[in-house]
């Protein structure tokens, strides 16, 4: 006697826009088309955008991913170096002219424009607040525009609520282009509470990108038995998908690197899915 079973239908909500922006996008190409035009090595700092596959590729086809410019052999000084597309600080590109090495910038133009926003509040005479995370390299790079003590790092609330700054009425904020919109949100109204006088930049700091993506999994994830994130754990923007989905009332959400570490026991019994993909994600 045949014993059958039977499982519900599955239904994928599928997220766009998802993967892939155009800072993202930008960022590979330029180190595709050095790697074409001058030849292997082509050196490149810090991983160019935070996904494994992408940065595997650009190995087999004869990128040399570095921390540091000094990790660059002396017989391959001619060759070209990337910087990636998180931006680096200023002291970065007056190290490679030091060291009379040809480098292509491939930070993204949202996150040069932050960079101008920083340059322009400090000079008005405001003190820079950075709302962001401590240690990503996009942070690194955005404190770097700017002297020591000129930029002060928030990363949470209490942050904001506990700050002490030497003139209250010359603060101005920029955020990492990455973030959680509601997260930033939060932080930004306790900011404005204790300092009216704070300047916003001139332009929104959250990339379009980010945002379009946030909202596309908010929209979708309601009732969603599983919503799954495709992208790297170190990648900001998809980790910060992770945290939208929950709160947007997925009952889970986990992020996924490949498809080996997709749940498949959990999906055998769930009868929706929402998908997305970071903006460091290939399609």
């Amino acid at each position: 006697m045949l014993h059958t079973t039977t499982k519900p239908p599955l239904t994928i909500r599928l997220c766009q826009p998802r993967g892939f922006c155009a800072g993202v996008d930008r960022a590979i190409q330029i180190v595709v088309l050095a790697l074409k035009k001058y030849g292997a090595p082509v050196y490149v700092r810090h991983e160019i955008v935070h996904n494994r596959y992408v940065v595997e590729g650009l190995q087999s086809l004869g990128a040399v991913f570095i921390e540091e410019l000094s990790e660059i052999p002396a017989e391959h000084r001619q060759s070209p170096v990337v910087f990636s597309a998180h931006g680096v600080p200023k002291s970065v590109p007056a190290d490679a002219q030091a060291r009379n090495l040809f480098y292509l910038d491939a930070t993204c133009p949202l996150v040069s424009k932050v960079h101008k926003q920083a340059m322009r509040h400090q000079r008005l005479g405001r003190h820079v607040l950075l709302i962001g995370h401590a240690g990503h390299p996009e942070v690194i790079g955005t404190m770097g525009q700017l002297p020591d003590g000129a930029v002060t790092l928030i990363e949470t609330e209490a942050d904001a609520a506990n700050l002490v700054p030497a003139d209250p009425q010359a603060l101005g904020f920029v955020t990492q282009t990455t973030l959680s919109v509601e997260d930033t949100a939060g932080i930004i109204r306790v900011l404005k509470d204790r300092f009216p006088d704070l300047h916003a930049a001139a332009a929104e700091s959250i990339c379009y990108a980010t945002t379009n993506r946030q909202e596309a999994v908010k929209e979708t994830a309601a009732g969603a038995d599983l919503f799954l994130i495709v992208g790297a754990p170190n990648s900001s923007n998809s980790r910060r998908l992770v945290e939208v989905a929950e709160r947007a009332g997925a009952s889970m959400s986990l992020l996924v690197q490949r498809a080996s570490e997709i749940p498949w026991t959990d999906i055998a019994g769930i009868s929706t899915l929402g998908l997305s993909a970071g903006a460091s994600a290939p399609e």
